[in-house]
């Protein structure tokens, strides 16, 4: 650290300069990631995904759907809609309800609109069916690439709606922790940059790999808050430091003690972000690298740019002083840590009632994958998705493909009679409402029949088209029909049940359920080894820095039993439809994310405060007065933080993408936590009732070594 502040504050005019050419080129390419930005993030390389490349390359089957849904419309105005849109020479076919009667009713009905493999950015092709569509009154758009899109749409006006919002009450926050305008101003300034950065650096990963529509929000919602809170650590020291020292030496010692404590608490929050990366699924991994990517440039900023235009500004920091910093406030929180002090026990179990109840309602956590109810209500695709699947009972059932492969191929007397087999085991399952194959196509019975049949020209030539659509070469695909929704917990257990069975041949299933199960599968099989990675990384991570076994150990149990509170307080909240928000499931992706987040982030409070406490005992030994002192010196830092943390995080939760929401208020809650109830009362509690063992290190060399404690 030593080598990086002499480096900075001898050529920090050279350090501001790159770092301004740096922001200008990124600038220009963070405008352009929104429009890169496509699909839910829900994918993974598994059965699911191989058995649907299948049915497109092998069996022709479209590789992606739409739906025009008509409300109260004529028959002219469907045919006059579905024209214009053949028109436009993007559609590969189109499955009219005026041509099929189970797509029609009596008010309403749906056309589907069917895209091949050659369509790339259906982002385009959404706006050129709806800018052929028009006004149309009662016909609208909907389906998967229409709902990602005004997804997308939602979260760009919930990013500035959320920065509106928490940029101004962070201004305040810093204005009272500061007292001084530029001083609340410059970890603004350099969150911005940071955050406008990463999304540049984004850009060229979006050109080269899929991205989701959920990083254009999470990303600059991390990036703020840690540059921010950042920021005002280093101020904070460098303000205490140039009431005694020139602006250089205070520069210098802020970037060696905060500095240092800023890329500890990075580096936590950095292997929480890539564990995330053990998760073969690509929202988490696209999480996990826009998050790796703007905490990286949250430390960059913090111990390079802001130290350089600390040089730059010097002590007119504290310019523009509206508010006076009273001295009485320091006195206010070593009152506060005294009083922790001499009532350990108590307040380590009141803290402790607290979180206990806070955790009760998790056990009835419902975990969903998220769809179109991530979708404000207001939005006319939500709106058309929800009136189809009422309409045509959707819900109520799901469809599986199965893809057998038979290497003596299907159309000979065993293949037949395997094929038969397997539809006769399928109808047998009381899950399966019905399973189409060439027998039940053709409504012929047995293979015998069909062979039977073959053997007549002017029949064989109509079965022939239809066993092409079910068999090509080696292959054999048959549909089938579940009596079961495609999201629900039965549905998944059928998927892992017959992926599992033996029915005489090699089978691959695809479909909503298996693509649900394979999800749920992935994130339940391996969140041990991510929890693995995150504790034991944090665990080895603060023995290092701060030399002790017990410490850390504290540490990963209390963030541990603050977030099993969180998300009992998301359940309250979500499920049970608390504060006016409508009754919902937990989106599958906040309990990992939230966790790898907040695991790290809330070490920043653990090693500020820590930290302080380390430099106060080694000067005197006393873990007492340490602990008093560091609290005293701290207390408000770490209030500060953690108020800009939950401003710039709770700021989300009016926003209208429900997953992006949860992860707002989730995060909001869970520093909350561990700011207060953790960092303030069981943190100073447990350092009091261990004394001198906090600093315990077996084989440790120094001045308190392993014999000191017996």
């Amino acid at each position: 650290m030593k080598f990086l502040a002499n480096l900075v504050t001898r050529h920090y005019k050279v350090t501001l300069g790159v770092w301004i050419i740096l922001f200008v080129a990124l600038a220009f390419f963070a405008l352009r990631l929104p429009s890169l930005l496509e699909g839910d993030g829900f994918k993974m390389d598994g059965e699911h995904q191989q058995v649907m490349d299948e049915l497109t390359e092998t069996f022709d089957l479209p590789a992606e759907t739409l739906f025009i849904v008509f409300d109260q419309t004529s028959d002219q105005t469907i045919q006059d809609t579905l024209d214009d849109i053949e028109n436009l020479k993007i559609v590969k076919d189109i499955q009219s309800p005026l041509e099929d009667s189970t797509l029609y009713k009596e008010n309403v009905s749906y056309a589907m609109l069917h895209f091949n493999t050659d369509t790339e950015n259906m982002s385009e092709v959404v706006d050129d069916i709806r800018q052929s569509i028009g006004n149309e009154k009662g016909v609208t758009l909907t389906g998967a690439a229409a709902i990602n899109k005004d997804i997308n749409t939602a979260s760009q006006k919930d990013l500035a709606s959320a920065e509106a919002i928490g940029l101004p009450i962070a201004l305040v926050v810093l204005l009272l922790a500061f007292g001084s305008v530029v001083a609340a101003l410059v970890p603004i300034a350099v969150g911005i940059v940071t955050v406008v950065s990463a999304l540049g650096v984004m850009t060229f990963f979006g050109e080269a790999m899929d991205l989701s529509i959920f990083v254009l929000n999470i990303v600059p919602m991390l990036g703020l808050a840690l540059s921010i809170d950042f920021a005002l650590l280093l101020i904070n020291r460098y303000k205490e430091e140039l009431a005694e020292k020139s602006v250089l030496e205070a520069v210098q010692i802020s970037i060696k003690t905060a500095g240092r404590s800023i890329i500890f608490s990075a580096l936590c929050v950095f292997i929480g972000l890539g564990a995330m990366f053990v998760l073969e699924v690509e929202i988490f991994q696209n999480i996990a690298l826009g998050g790796m990517l703007v905490v990286a440039m949250a430390v960059l900023g913090s111990i390079t740019l802001l130290p350089a235009l600390l040089m730059v500004l010097g002590d007119r920091i504290n310019k523009w002083t509206i508010l006076r910093v009273k001295p009485g406030a320091s006195t206010k929180w070593r009152n506060f840590a005294s009083f922790v002090m001499k009532r350990p026990v108590t307040l380590i179990i009141v803290a402790l009632v607290l979180l206990g109840i806070g955790i009760i309602p998790v056990k009835e956590m419902t975990l969903t994958i998220p769809s179109v109810e991530s979708l404000p209500k207001d939005y006319d695709s939500r709106q058309a998705y929800e009136v189809m699947e009422d309409e045509f009972n959707m819900g109520d059932q799901s469809t599986i493909y199965v893809v057998a492969d038979r290497p003596g191929g299907w159309e000979n007397t065993d293949g037949l009679n395997t094929m038969k087999n397997l539809e006769e085991q399928l109808l047998k399952d009381p899950d399966v409402k019905s399973v189409d194959t060439v027998f039940s196509a053709s409504e012929i019975p047995t293979v015998e029949q069909w062979e039977q049949s073959m053997l007549i020209p002017e029949v064989s030539g109509q079965l022939t088209p239809l066993l092409d659509t079910f068999v090509q070469g080696d292959k054999l695909m048959i549909p089938v029909t579940l009596g079961l929704n495609g999201s629900s917990d039965e549905a998944q257990d059928w998927a892992r049940e017959w992926a599992d069975k033996d029915v005489g041949t090699d089978i691959l299933l695809g479909g909503q359920p298996k693509f649900n199960q394979e999800i749920f599968d992935e994130i339940f099989d391996k969140v041990g080894i991510l929890l693995g990675i995150i504790l034991g990384s944090t665990f080895i991570i603060l023995t290092i820095a701060f030399r002790s076994v017990l410490i850390p150990l504290k540490a990963i149990i209390m963030n541990v039993i603050g977030l099993a509170s969180t998300f009992g307080i998301l359940v309250y909240i979500f499920q049970y439809g608390h504060f006016g928000l409508e009754e919902t499931t937990i989106a599958l992706i906040i309990p990992v994310i939230v966790f790898s987040l907040v695991f790290g982030l809330s070490m920043d409070y653990e090693v500020f405060l820590i930290s302080r406490i380390q430099e106060e005992y080694m000067k005197h030994h006393n873990n007492t007065k340490a602990t008093v002192d560091g609290l005293t010196s701290t207390s408000k830092i770490i209030t500060s933080a953690a108020l800009i943390m939950i401003v710039i995080t709770g700021a989300f939760a009016f926003t209208e993408v429900m997953p992006v929401k949860q992860i707002g208020i989730g995060i909001a809650i869970a520093v909350a936590i561990d700011a207060s109830i953790i960092r303030l009362l069981l943190v100073p509690s447990l350092m009091k009732l261990f004394g001198k063992w906090n600093w315990w290190l077996p084989f440790r060399k120094g001045p308190y070594k392993a014999k000191n404690f017996h």
